[in-house]
């Protein structure tokens, strides 16, 4: 058999002859892959491992108090070990799934002088840098696709942060020149973000740079080195919700010819199953019922007939309990579930619609302080009856990957603005920020649809039209909490809290950066906590919510010595909460340890790497 092959072989390129034998065999010297592609034929690949963000996500939004999880707990008490490959996605996407595909598409189209397809590479090679890092803190960048490197040294993020907003101002110049590339259909046909529209990805090179910014606001030189750079970015980045960048998802479920052509939280995937949960903090926030803590931290129980047991903070961020136009916020019939009421005949019920009740969960289990989270698909956990469809909201099979919104370009503006510039531009700037949460959340909404044969009324899908959410939205918008709120009461919390429940939970990221950079509302002095200052192995002190500079009312870490919290992390945390995701295990802690080691403040192989502060945090320079 062998000896005939090699015949046959020999026949077929002798027949070639001298006309083509060379070139033909220069097509593909690779026999299990090809040499060369055109550019345009990486890009499909590429933007869809921007999946890989929810992934990562499991591990990010329970350390944010967006979810909790009996899956990822280790994540959700802010201590992990090495060992695993677990929250190592977005490493993976960076250096393999993104990686030399993307480095090939940007130097292949820049050689061949096509700008607009090279543009768009530098862009997402900003975007994905500037989540990543915001992760894992160092990384090898300078040397991360040298060729023959078997170990590669970390860079540390001033370098990565500059290098970041260059890729994207360079992405941004290649857009703007004239192409003469013929492209017909390859780009439109290939990019599932804006489908070549060149203008849209001019913005959102520049809403990388707001982001990229938007992590140093608590730096001291913010001002002097930063602010006209992120306030001229701000101008030129989304100008609307049409602006949003957003990875579009085939779904199909059962009939998609790839399980991953829907999205990772759909139905379909069960990533959302039981696993993951929303948290009893998210829940607060969105409904008003923050509780009020007293001296001792403990909750002041009332009436326990009432859907809340507990008195409340007088000060309520978000909303209220109150039955009336205005007081309710009503982004949580969208991105949080309940199981009350599950019937088409309410849907455009707003008397109904107001009166649903919502659980939050722990940390690590469902059941929370005063009931039992429900999937994010609106089932109880006692509950047998699987039907759910398509999904809902963000949680469908056919839902986008959101990368970035126009909302969010606005929070952190008005944060800038509050912080440096003027107070009255800031609360301006944050009403239009939640105004447009609001049209992005209602974009989103699909009306449910009876479930056949149940008997039950019960239906897939989300519990409010559009049209309803968009009244009630209004009435908010209006109402005491956003336009009503007197300017005397207005602060930063109001901001970042708002933001988190903009970006609640595909932007558990970068909410995770506000928490870090705000060190979790620890108290301490100084410029940053440490242990002996701010926490120590057995005890983390957080500042009570009636401390006007605390940030996000009625968060507590797991440690804090308030009721339902109260626990401790593991012992190799020192007492710190985590403030960067380990880089992936397969990778660095296997192949290139000693570049690890080498670290510092702390060495990336120490058992308390995790809580090694990163430089975006610090007040200044990191400690050496």
């Amino acid at each position: 058999m062998r000896k005939y092959i090699y015949i046959l072989l020999t026949t077929v390129v002798a027949s070639l002859g001298a006309t083509s034998c060379d070139d033909y065999l220069d097509v593909n010297k690779n026999t299990d892959a090809p040499d060369y592609v055109d550019g345009y034929l990486y890009l499909a690949g590429i933007e869809q491992s921007y999946q890989e963000l929810y992934y990562d996500l499991r591990a990010i939004a329970p350390l944010t108090q967006m979810m909790g999880t009996s899956s990822y707990v280790s994540y959700a008490l802010h201590y992990y070990s090495r060992n695993s490959d677990a929250a190592g996605q977005v490493w993976r996407m960076l250096y393999w799934s993104q990686g030399m595909n993307l480095e090939n598409m940007i130097n292949q189209s820049l050689e061949a002088q096509n700008w607009t397809l090279a543009g768009m590479g530098y862009i997402m090679k900003a975007y994905s840098w500037d989540v990543a890092t915001k992760q894992h803190g160092e990384m090898p960048m300078k040397e991360a696709y040298e060729a023959g490197r078997l170990s590669h040294d970390y860079d540390y993020q001033p370098e990565i942060y500059a290098q970041i907003r260059e890729w994207a101002k360079t992405g941004i110049e290649l857009l703007q020149r004239e192409d003469n590339s013929v492209y017909g259909s390859k780009i439109s046909n290939n990019d599932y973000i804006y489908h070549g529209d060149k203008d849209k990805w001019i913005k959102f090179g520049y809403a990388v740079i707001v982001r990229n910014l938007a992590s140093l606001t608590c730096k001291r030189d913010f001002k002097a080195k930063y602010y006209d750079e992120f306030i001229d970015a701000c101008s030129k980045a989304f100008a609307g919700n049409a602006d949003n960048a957003t990875v579009e998802v085939g779904g199909g479920g059962a009939d998609a010819s790839e399980s991953s052509y829907n999205n990772f939280w759909g139905p379909y995937r069960s990533n959302l199953s039981w696993s993951y949960f929303q948290h009893d903090y998210a829940v607060e926030v969105f409904t008003g019922t923050v509780p009020y803590y007293d001296a001792n931290g403990d909750k002041v129980p009332v009436d326990s007939n009432t859907y809340c047991p507990y008195e409340l903070a007088s000060k309520q961020v978000i909303c209220d309990t109150l039955e009336e136009a205005g007081h309710m916020d009503p982004r949580v019939f969208a991105k949080l579930a309940t199981v009350d009421k599950d019937s088409l005949a309410t849907i455009d019920d707003w008397m109904t619609l107001r009166k649903l009740h919502y659980y939050g969960g722990g940390f690590t289990g469902y059941s929370g302080p005063i009931g039992s989270a429900p999937s994010f698909f609106g089932r109880n956990h006692a509950s047998n009856d699987d039907a759910e469809g398509n999904g809902r909201w963000l949680y469908r099979n056919d839902a986008p990957y959101i990368l970035s919104t126009y909302a969010e370009m606005l929070f952190d503006k008005a944060e800038v603005q509050y912080k440096y510039g003027d107070k009255t531009e800031a609360f301006e700037t944050w009403k239009q920020a939640i105004a447009a949460d609001m049209e992005f959340t209602a974009s989103y909404l699909v009306p449910g649809v009876a479930i056949q044969n149940s008997g039950t009324g019960a239906h897939q899908g989300d519990k409010i039209t559009a049209a309803t959410f968009k009244k009630i939205a209004q009435e908010y918008l209006d109402g005491p909490y956003v336009a009503g709120l007197p300017m005397s009461d207005f602060d930063l919390s109001h901001i970042m809290m708002q933001k988190f429940v903009a970006l609640y939970p595909w932007g558990g990221g970068e909410v995770w950066v506000d928490q870090r950079k705000y060190m979790y509302d620890i108290a301490y002095s100084g410029d940053y906590p440490s242990n002996g200052n701010g926490w120590d192995k057995t005890t983390l002190n957080q500042k009570s919510d009636d401390d006007p500079t605390k940030v996000y009312k009625g968060y507590y870490l797991y440690p804090a010595q308030v009721q339902g919290r109260k626990g401790s992390y593991n012992d190799d945390n020192n007492g710190s909460p985590c403030f960067r995701l380990r880089p992936r295990y397969n990778s660095e802690y296997m192949w290139n340890l000693p570049s690890l080691q080498a670290l510092r403040p702390i060495a990336g192989d120490a058992k308390d790497y995790q809580c090694s502060i990163p430089w975006f945090a610090y007040p200044g320079d990191m400690p050496q």
